[in-house]
């Protein structure tokens, strides 16, 4: 066993990475390509699904190379994948028949606000645990199906799109499926990956007729839905495929689920927070689905083989990461490493705080049409200040969440484990700690999120016996405790309130 892996595809919002993990869950690959980010109109975000699936092949083989693997030595894959974005492809050709609209794109609120109106909210709300917002992949869904062009086929004899996914000829998912289906052949999700499609039952564990029907999603579209950890496997790829080998693909989780599983959050109140494009907060609930009173979701953590779906807390914030980038777009910076350097050379914002409402306000706000908004500006403001409130920026919108999860869990953080790109930034991780008056706890290994989803796969085929391994596995590479006084938290938190204000209900168009 000690010359065998498992590998995990991580198919990301910019880019898709291939790593393959050893026993000790240490890194023994890694090969990274980035795709187009794709924007037709203000608000829309869309990506090529082949470009996607070419990069996918490209990074697995290029990654076993570079390490010198053989694909025989992969014991299993797993995959994990950016959430709710979602492709609708032909089952004959396997071609999409429209660019995949991403979990960021806005297109559909005005198809939101119709569902709000209706009062069909809560009612959407209790059968999903979601907010109902163009966030998810229902509306998405039926976007494409009204508006993807017919595809000129003889095939299709000129009938739309609709038409043909009501006679079972176009199938539907999410990233996993799509690279599930491109591997294996098979239509089939994850359990964590259907509850973000606004189309599952959480509570039933099945797709919901009348979910489906409100959003015009003709039933054979769907995939069928599986375990995160899936000893019965997923299919495997073909022998005589780009890998060259049979190589069974045997976990998948959303990447934000695979995030908690690789930082072995397998315990009723155990949290992560993911510092990506955007940030995601989730606290495990046990086989409990909590429903939140304060903005956050309930939704699918993980299920094992022959054991209950484990339910999470989740906040979504839709920019962080992004926010750096932005800066970086506007030449604000040249790099991301940069932004400490610059925050860390003034003593504050002298009061100027950047809400990053690029594509709306996620938990615990929620409103589709807030928009980027910088306040409190001079004439003596420079841009180390406005670096310096964008960061702070990643540091209240978390404190939003956490005091979200608190009152609805009922329980009170103690420790907040951090991963994703941006917790390399120690400035970052020292402001979150002061700001939400809690330790923050870095791992040594923070590509949790492929970790996570390697994980569930070796676990499905033996490769890891126990999730007690896993928690071995679990190293810390340093922890942040708070350093600032609470009082002087609260006041500089009870402002981002006030400029969180100013950003609502901005956009008018659509």
């Amino acid at each position: 066993m000690a010359d065998t892996y498992v590998g995990a595809i991580d198919q990301g919002t910019t880019g898709t990475r291939f790593m393959v993990f050893d026993h000790s869950g240490q890194v023994v690959a890694n090969a990274y390509r980035k795709h187009e980010q794709i924007y037709p109109e203000p608000g829309w975000v869309e990506h090529d699904p082949m470009e996607i699936w070419e990069n996918t092949k490209d990074v697995v083989t290029t990654g076993l190379d570079e390490a010198d693997l053989d694909p025989e030595q992969l014991e299993a894959l797993g995959i994990t994948n950016q959430r709710e974005t979602t492709v609708v492809w032909d089952k004959e050709t396997g071609k999409p028949v429209h660019n995949a609209l991403v979990w960021q794109d806005r297109r559909t609120t005005d198809r939101v606000e119709e569902i709000q109106e209706a009062g069909k909210v809560e009612w959407i709300r209790e059968k999903t645990g979601l907010e109902c917002d163009a966030y998810f992949s229902a509306t998405k869904t039926e976007w494409i199906l009204d508006n993807a062009e017919p595809l000129k086929m003889e095939a299709s004899r000129g009938e739309d799109v609709r038409t043909r996914a009501e006679n079972g000829e176009l199938l539907m998912g999410t990233i996993d499926t799509w690279v599930i289906y491109n591997l294996t052949g098979n239509h089939i999700t994850e359990v964590s990956n259907a509850s973000r499609t606004m189309l599952y039952n959480i509570h039933d564990l099945e797709w919901d007729d009348e979910l489906l029907e409100e959003f015009n999603v003709p039933r054979p579209m769907v995939p069928e839905v599986r375990p995160s950890s899936d000893e019965n496997t997923y299919g495997s790829t073909d022998a005589d495929g780009f890998l060259g080998a049979e190589v069974p693909v045997a976990g998948a989780l959303g990447d934000q689920q695979a995030a908690m599983f690789g930082q072995t959050c397998f315990d009723e109140g155990d949290a992560k927070n993911t510092y990506g494009t955007g940030s995601f907060y989730l606290m495990n609930t046990g086989t409990d689905a909590v429903s939140s009173d304060h903005g956050l979701l309930t939704t699918i953590g993980f299920q094992m083989s022959g054991e209950p779906v484990q339910y999470a807390l989740e906040g979504a914030i839709f920019i962080t990461g992004a926010a750096i980038e932005w800066l970086e777009d506007v030449d604000l910076i040249n790099n991301a490493a940069q932004t400490a350097e610059l925050a860390r050379s003034v003593d504050s914002t002298d009061g100027v705080y950047m809400v990053p409402a690029f594509t709306g306000l996620g938990a615990p706000h929620w409103d589709g049409r807030a928009r980027g908004t910088i306040v409190g500006m001079t004439r003596g403001t420079r841009k180390e200040h406005v670096v310096r409130a964008t960061l702070e920026s990643i540091a209240y919108q978390t404190r939003d969440v956490a005091e979200a999860m608190e009152a609805d869990s009922g329980v009170e953080m103690t420790t907040l484990r951090v991963d994703g790109g941006a917790v390399k930034n120690n400035f970052l991780c020292q402001l979150q700690s002061d700001i939400i008056q809690t330790d923050i706890a870095r791992p040594e290994v923070d590509e949790t999120t492929a970790l996570g989803s390697a994980y569930a796969a070796g676990l499905a085929v033996g490769y890891w016996d126990t999730v007690d391994e896993l928690r071995d596995n679990w190293q810390i590479d340093r922890e942040f405790g708070p350093e600032m006084d609470s009082s002087e938290a609260d006041k500089l938190y009870s402002r981002w309130d006030d400029a969180v204000e100013k950003s609502l209900d901005w956009a008018q168009e659509g």
